[in-house]
């Protein structure tokens, strides 16, 4: 239900600019996008009954004023750009503007506080070494992007630029290494007893552990469908009267399904408990890449019920007849 008093803000970011709209109908005004902005946002909003402030994620320009306005006590919820644009359609919002673009926001923080579950969108952001360890991440798979694209490019280029690009490669490779170590230092500093949990399953191994830390800090925190959920690996129905269609994944974080399908590729083959698994539905006649995303979801769940529990991997767990009379692992850890 829709609380009379309180007010519902929404914030559109950009590079140099925020366009805030403060109440459903209300103020519509714009800052910059800076220390000096962020501050005043605050001011304004906080001798306000605030309900919840909606920012769109808009790669990384949004970090700095959601951290101001979470540390002057205000409620924060980041979305998903599509998710705003979805329900400005919905409301019949055609024309986009980043001050309709805030006046829809606000209305979206209006509906979303009357949710059931509201509390869990509104979450704390992440701490200095989590922000440092999902840079960190984020710079390595720059870098092999990089590597990859140089190399593409040695294999047809001229012998006159090969030269060139062999040092870039060569370039590229040097600080992949000194980053490597970096992010292995981190770990082992700040990250220590999670990255020691992960690192005793069979096909996960370190650039694994560092993007699970990095880019999904609720590992351990959620149960088997949210975290799959998030991750991408959640089938969804696609039913309508008789139609039965077929189950299939959608959204979710793209870089980290992409490293959960690596690890599940050494899974299948080195894991005995995923290869079994994944045997098993092949046996059964799905296909491959299906019996694959069954998998790194099953691999998933066996990770967050690890650190949920803080107990070390054993396969001996995982064994149906043993899974069935033993409750060391929660109910996430024996999803079959």
């Amino acid at each position: 239900m829709i609380d009379a008093d309180l007010i519902y803000v929404g914030v559109d970011v950009s590079k140099a600019n925020l366009d805030i709209c403060v109440g459903v109908m209300g103020n519509l005004s714009t800052l910059k996008n800076d220390g000096t902005g962020h501050d005043a946002l605050c001011r304004m909003l906080k001798p306000l009954k605030v309900g919840l402030v909606v920012l769109e994620a808009t790669g990384g320009y949004e970090f700095a004023c959601a951290a101001a306005l979470q540390s002057a006590g205000l409620p924060v919820a980041i979305i998903n750009p599509r998710q705003a644009r979805d329900f400005s359609r919905a409301m019949g919002r055609l024309a986009k503007t980043d001050r309709i673009d805030a006046q829809g926001l606000a209305h979206l923080a209006q509906v979303w506080a009357a949710r059931p579950d509201a509390a869990h969108l509104v979450k704390p952001l992440p701490d200095a070494q989590q922000q440092t360890l999902a840079a960190l991440v984020s710079r390595r798979r720059q870098l092999v992007l990089m590597r990859t694209m140089e190399g593409n490019h040695l294999g047809v280029a001229h012998p006159s630029a090969r030269k060139s690009i062999k040092a870039v490669i060569k370039s590229l490779e040097t600080q992949l290494r000194h980053l490597e170590a970096e992010l292995a230092a981190h770990l082992k500093l700040h990250h220590a007893d999670v990255s020691n949990l992960l690192s005793e399953v069979k096909g996960i191994g370190a650039v694994t552990v560092a993007t699970l830390i990095g880019e999904l800090p609720e590992l351990g925190t959620l149960n088997s469908r949210q975290v799959s959920a998030l991750a991408g690996v959640a089938p969804y129905n696609h039913d309508s009267g008789r139609l039965k269609g077929k189950r299939c994944i959608s959204g979710g974080r793209a870089t980290l399904r992409s490293a959960l399908y690596m690890a599940t590729l050494a899974a299948t083959r080195f894991n005995p408990v995923i290869r079994v698994f994944y045997q098993r539905l092949l046996a059964a006649g799905k296909p491959k890449k299906v019996a694959l995303v069954a998998c790194m979801r099953k691999l998933l769940t066996i990770l967050n019920a690890i650190v949920k529990t803080g107990l070390p991997w054993n396969e001996k767990l995982h064994i149906p007849a043993v899974v069935n009379s033993c409750l060391l692992y929660t109910s996430d850890a024996a999803d079959e």
